[in-house]
């Protein structure tokens, strides 16, 4: 998103996209390292590219609002409203592809990601679906990240899905609440923003906290999940 700042693209995502799915990639064959695991890739490349991204803001500032730039780039849009036509299109059209990939594949997805040593002796290629699941999070990633920015979209994506989690214990159980939990609370978060005038993705963020302390709290009262 800093390169493309700098070079004053019109069009971000052109850029943005195939950047994120190569680091995605890049994050996960450096977990598969025997010295480099999980956190520590992790914290490596997005730290790293954190870093340059606002030392070339800084480096370019005379091309590029670096105030506006970082905070857009950080925390998201302050307003739905400044999405364009053309990325909301993209974000529809991206969403569909993710969820009908999602679909077909189910069985094999949660095979690979419920225990992938015994994917692999059925004769699932794991590193294929792998691969496949980390493209499929960093079009999420890209497609969130306009709303809620770099630093939030970490919670869009794990709120959801610890919630569901704190009722329910089947997969899909746990994914089809997630999803519905992840629209009621963007709805809201939008809804909210646009009242209210507060930023977009703070405010769908803070929902989706809400959620979660409604849905830990009913799971505690309940006893045991579904």
């Amino acid at each position: 998103m800093a390169i493309a700042s700098v070079l004053k693209m019109a069009d971000q995502m052109v850029l943005i996209l195939p950047i994120t799915i190569i680091s995605a990639v890049l994050l996960l064959r450096t977990g598969e390292n025997a010295r480099i695991k999980g956190d520590a890739a992790i914290a490596m490349i997005s730290v790293g590219a954190l870093a340059f991204g606002y030392l070339l803001m800084n480096i370019f500032s005379t091309s590029s609002n670096l105030t506006g730039d970082v905070c857009s780039t950080l925390f998201g849009s302050t307003s739905i409203l400044t999405l364009t036509l053309e990325e909301v299109v993209i974000c529809v059209v991206l969403s569909i592809i993710v969820v009908v990939v999602f679909v077909f594949l189910y069985n094999k997805i949660f095979a690979v990601t419920f225990d992938e040593n015994f994917a692999s002796a059925t004769g699932t290629n794991t590193k294929r679906y792998n691969l496949l699941i980390a493209v499929m999070i960093a079009v999420i990633i890209v497609l969130a990240m306009n709303l809620v920015g770099s630093l939030l979209i970490s919670a869009l994506v794990i709120f959801p899905a610890l919630s569901a989690m704190s009722i329910f214990k089947s997969f899909l159980k746990v994914t089809v609440c997630a999803a519905i939990l992840s629209v009621v609370c963007a709805f809201t978060g939008i809804i909210i923003s646009i009242l209210a005038g507060t930023p977009v993705g703070s405010t769908i963020v803070a929902a989706d906290v809400v959620a979660f302390a409604i849905c830990y709290l009913a799971g505690k009262i309940v006893g045991g999940r579904a």
